[in-house]
């Protein structure tokens, strides 16, 4: 009987997260319908101007996506050498008490909130960036990537030490008794045998940058415009949304639905990353006995 009960509780609560998410989905598509409805999917996701308020209008999403893009590109350069150096320190080269006092610092740099981050990338990092590039803009993609790295970091440097931690001791002893060395067994043996789960850190590091608001709404600036330098101003998807949440855009208009329709291309876009995260780990991926 106890059994059939948690089995029961069970269930209900995976169930919870499972209509939840349904019910995200389902409001994301029946709100963009009414923006589809008048505005074709290919002019936005192919339009290169974005104006859904000023005139003349336009709804051209690709300015969003490449502001979104940029700023995860900028915190990935940032993480994932930083997060799979710190992983391999962790895992190869720390002995346990070092371990043990490290860990807690990297789940607090995890646990910040992100408008804290937001304010540290505009009140600290953007001025000593003017010192060293004068051109920098107030709000610009760069100080926002860069503090967007730093958040992420715990995140890469965490699931890629579980995936070194993982490999088994008898390939590291097997290295070591044909001379290798510790730098060489990490990166020669350590590493390629835990590829899958550094990859899929990877995957789901970006994706979690790609999400990000608040701190890209601080910091990063909101200019919509299409351009591949992080000195300037952008504006990334969840910032549009955020800003324009804030506003008194009537409810039900094709002002209002573009916020649904950009909710719902950066639901696909981290849904993707996901699932490509999770293929990753099936395909490639090692189970060591």
């Amino acid at each position: 009987m106890e059994s059939r009960i948690a089995k029961a509780l069970f269930f209900a609560c995976a169930m919870v997260s499972v209509l939840t998410t349904m019910g995200i989905v389902v409001s994301l598509v029946f709100q963009a319908w009414g923006f589809f409805v008048e505005i074709p999917v290919w002019d936005f996701l192919s339009g290169d101007r974005w104006s859904p308020i000023l005139k003349p209008r336009s709804h051209g999403v690709l300015p969003l996506v490449s502001g979104t893009l940029l700023v995860a590109l900028i915190a990935a350069l940032v993480a994932i050498p930083v997060g799979v150096a710190t992983a391999i320190f962790l895992s190869e080269y720390a002995p346990d008490a070092a371990r043990r006092a490290l860990k807690p610092f990297l789940e607090v740099l995890a646990g910040i909130p992100t408008v804290v981050y937001g304010y540290f990338a505009l009140t600290f990092v953007t001025p000593n960036l003017q010192v060293i590039l004068p051109d920098v803009m107030v709000f610009n993609a760069l100080s926002a990537g860069l503090v967007m790295g730093l958040m992420i970091i715990p995140m890469v440097s965490s699931l890629s030490e579980d995936a070194m931690l993982a490999v088994p001791r008898s390939l590291r002893q097997g290295a070591y008794a044909l001379g290798a060395t510790r730098l060489e067994v990490a990166l020669r043996v350590v590493v390629p045998a835990a590829l899958s789960g550094i990859v899929a850190s990877f995957i789901l590091a970006i994706s979690r940058a790609v999400g990000e608001t608040m701190l890209v709404t601080i910091a990063a600036g909101a200019t919509p415009r299409m351009t591949l330098n992080p000195l300037e101003s952008i504006q990334t998807m969840t910032a549009y949304i955020v800003q324009l949440s804030l506003g008194e855009t009537p409810q039900g208009s094709l002002e209002f639905n573009t916020i649904f329709a950009v909710g719902l291309l950066l639901f696909l876009m981290t849904l993707a990353m996901n699932i490509l995260g999770h293929w990753v780990v099936r395909r490639w991926g090692v189970k060591w006995a």
